[in-house]
């Protein structure tokens, strides 16, 4: 599968020029032999939107610039950001995957950062589920920035047989250092690798460049393989249409080689988190359960004996 990373710079609250920057760089992407181009968090809109929200939101349904979108990717399947607007006026942090000339997925963003910089949960609503879906090119999986800093929306995905996930990011630069990289864009490289190597799947993490009110995003957009290691990069803090050849056979072979998604046992896990869950007795070992319920069904086959 051929892929295109767009690390544009969106401009903040015109949807129509960013629209446009999405049609140039799905041009390039196509001459390019692309079959697919993953833009960054909120590509249509910009970052730093505040009181802007309710402005820029976009329905699924009926928006001419989602329709737009959809018309493109007839031609190449496309993954874009962007605000949602639900019929019941909320609005979410929404990445979207088109392709055939409809829409096959829409993730909203479940965790939103309310530190340091960031005060999302103070814009959005939170979404609530992680879900892999089917396409033409394969089976994604998607998150938003700070989704993939939870385990558990990786797992998840992968769990429900996503083998490549799109991590979609508008991340700040931080950790300037001279003559190194940042520091921002070091621990993404980080944490995709491990992501990729533990789950044993393609990882296509894309960035914005540019600046918002003050705030500079960094860029150094990449792609992980299933052996967490890197089939290229774009350059920090610069914008860039990045493409690059995924090869299928790769994920035969981290999975042969390591039988990490054969060997899982997610019932241990949901076990394990129900007992968090319900204040359960943290002491027990779940072999002391699992003997307990051997030696209830032992005491019930006998009795059943007994009175046959």
């Amino acid at each position: 599968m051929r892929i295109a990373l767009a690390q544009i710079a969106p401009i903040l609250g015109n949807v129509e020029a960013n629209l446009g920057l999405h049609n140039k760089a799905a041009a390039k992407a196509r001459s390019a032999g692309a079959e697919l181009i993953v833009f960054p968090e909120l590509s249509l809109t910009g970052y730093v939107l505040k009181d802007l929200v309710p402005e820029v939101a976009l329905s699924l349904k009926y928006s001419p610039e989602v329709q737009e979108l959809c018309r493109m990717s007839r031609k190449i399947a496309v993954c874009f950001g962007m605000v949602e607007e639900a019929e019941d006026h909320r609005f979410y942090n929404a990445a979207v995957f088109a392709a055939g000339g409809k829409i096959l997925h829409c993730h909203r963003k479940v965790y939103l950062p309310t530190y340091g910089m960031f005060e999302e949960g103070r814009d959005f609503a939170a979404g609530d589920s992680f879900a892999a879906f089917d396409t033409p090119l394969g089976r994604f999986g998607i998150l938003i920035c700070e989704d993939a800093w939870h385990a558990s929306a990786s797992y998840l995905l992968t769990r429900d047989g996503a083998d490549y996930l799109l991590v979609l990011s508008s991340g700040p630069s931080r950790g300037v250092g001279s003559g190194k990289e940042l520091a921002s864009i070091t621990s993404w490289v980080d944490l995709c690798r491990v992501t990729a190597k533990f789950q044993t799947v393609f990882v296509l993490y894309v960035n914005r460049v540019g600046v918002e009110d003050g705030l500079h995003f960094s860029g150094g957009s990449f792609v992980a393989d299933p052996f967490g290691d890197l089939i290229g990069r774009a350059p920090a803090l610069r914008e860039k249409i990045c493409c690059f050849t995924l090869p299928r056979g790769a994920l035969r072979r981290a999975r042969t080689l390591y039988p990490l998604l054969r060997d899982e046992r997610p019932e241990v896990a949901l076990r394990g988190l129900g007992r968090l869950l319900t204040g359960g007795d943290q002491s027990e070992s779940p072999g002391k359960d699992r003997r307990r319920s051997m030696r209830a069904a032992s005491s019930q086959g006998s009795s059943r004996r007994r009175l046959g």
